[in-house]
Order: structure tokens, then C-alpha cells, then sequence
């Protein structure tokens, strides 16, 4: 299966046939136009997931998928 969010360039492929790493093994990264709106949003669908943490190199939040796949969700950082 393929997902491709609107808009977007890139998309996300899932399934037996496509990966074959084990479940509860992959770490992803979702970038994001507003990570404290992404929480919000991800929240208020019963999604548990973390808070936004400002780092030095930027500002994450994530979560755990139901296979146990972890995902980093974090904004696209301004570049001078």
C-alpha cells in the first residue's frame, strides 16, 4: 500500500510485499509545516503522542504506531 499525503512529493509505502524489515522495527520521520499543529491535530484524532521538545537542531515530537514503528514528526527547519 501507498500512501501520499495531498500535496505532497513523497509518499509512504507499507505492506509485506513492499518492506521487510520486522514490525515494531522501523523509525520514520514525518516532516511538517507546524509541529505544535501536528500534535494538536494527531491528539485530537486519539493518537498518543509525545510532546513537542525544542532542540538545538529543531523541534520534534512523535509517536508509536500499532505495530510499534516509532515516528519522529518534526517541522522543516528555516534555512538562511
Amino acid at each position: 500500500m501507498q500512501l501520499t499525503p495531498p500535496g505532497s512529493g513523497c509518499s509512504i509505502a507499507i505492506g509485506t510485499v513492499i518492506v521487510d524489515t520486522p514490525p515494531g522495527t522501523a523509525r520514520l520521520q514525518m516532516v511538517v509545516a507546524d509541529a505544535d499543529g501536528a500534535r494538536a491535530d494527531f491528539a485530537g484524532r486519539g493518537l498518543d503522542v509525545g510532546d513537542v521538545e525544542d532542540l538545538e537542531w529543531g523541534r520534534f515530537t512523535g509517536f508509536a504506531d500499532p505495530d510499534g514503528d516509532t515516528w519522529a514528526i518534526q517541522p522543516l527547519p528555516v534555512r538562511a
